[in-house]
């Protein structure tokens, strides 16, 4: 089976700094580290790897040079191939750039490979933006189905003797069991598996593996549709909410605990108090 997992580096949450002017990032000396989320979807990738011996995954990812170092990790843990997108006319991209930018990058690899990806993994969100988009868009834009906060995965075949995926998925009401037919999209929660660390045979691997490079013209795409010029949305404010004027500490049993959050309550609304 073709595999590829997709992955993002993201700078440590702690050190996160911000362009007054622009309201991006500044990623330029920041820590980074591999997006939590995409390594669970890189050992979700692996244990299909692992039943499948025939298998073989590639990591993609867009960033600056400095995500070759992300790749390297993930080529550590035991994927086989590793190609960064990144050319400057990428920089600024929203979701749907990104998204737009990514799933070109993937028909350029099938199309080189002559072998379409017969799974695609993506963690369920990155946690320097959180929006959970990235991994659906690139389904829609590759025109495949896709399931999304998966916890468990299963591979089968349907009536037809096709194969196909079996999903369990989270959402608010519990969880839901999906079967999609291959190729598909899914995107890992941290609930999915426990990753794995690297062996010294797979890190020597990584430091000596080239990583391929693609940029925009290696692809066929629209270039209006790339980067910023091609993000409909735009950062206008970025603030810390303000923090809490007060903290009371309470004490005493729960019906105590009850009657000062109500008496509380009532006093901010400007209600009268009573016991």
């Amino acid at each position: 089976m073709e595999l590829l997992v997709c992955i993002k580096q993201v700078p440590d949450t702690s050190e996160i700094k911000l362009d007054p002017e622009t309201n991006n990032l500044i990623r330029t000396g920041l820590p980074s580290i591999v997006n939590p989320f995409d390594l669970h979807a890189l050992e979700a990738a692996l244990v299909v790897k692992d039943a499948h011996s025939d298998s073989h995954i590639t990591v993609i990812s867009m960033g600056p040079p400095q995500a070759e170092d992300a790749l390297r990790e993930c080529l550590a843990l035991g994927a086989d191939d590793a190609v960064l997108i990144t050319d400057r006319a990428f920089g600024g991209a929203d979701t749907l750039a990104t998204s737009y930018t990514i799933a070109s990058a993937i028909r350029h690899v099938q199309t080189k490979q002559a072998k379409p990806f017969d799974m695609i993994f993506c963690g369920k969100q990155a946690i320097d933006g959180d929006t959970a988009q990235v991994g659906p868009q690139i389904a829609e834009e590759l025109g495949i189905p896709n399931v999304t906060y998966v916890c468990d995965i299963k591979l089968d075949t349907n009536e037809a003797g096709k194969p196909v995926t079996v999903v369990t998925r989270e959402h608010d009401l519990g969880y839901e069991v999906v079967q999609a037919t291959l190729p598909v999209l899914v995107t890992a929660t941290l609930a999915l598996n426990e990753p794995r660390v690297p062996t010294l045979w797979q890190s020597i691997y990584a430091k000596r593996y080239a990583i391929e490079h693609i940029t925009v013209n290696d692809m066929e795409v629209d270039k209006e549709r790339l980067g910023l010029g091609g993000s409909p949305t735009r950062v206008r404010k970025v603030y810390q909410p303000p923090l809490r004027a007060k903290v009371v500490m309470m004490d005493g049993s729960v019906a105590d605990m009850a009657t000062q959050v109500v008496n509380m309550a009532r006093t901010v609304k400007g209600g009268a108090t009573h016991e």
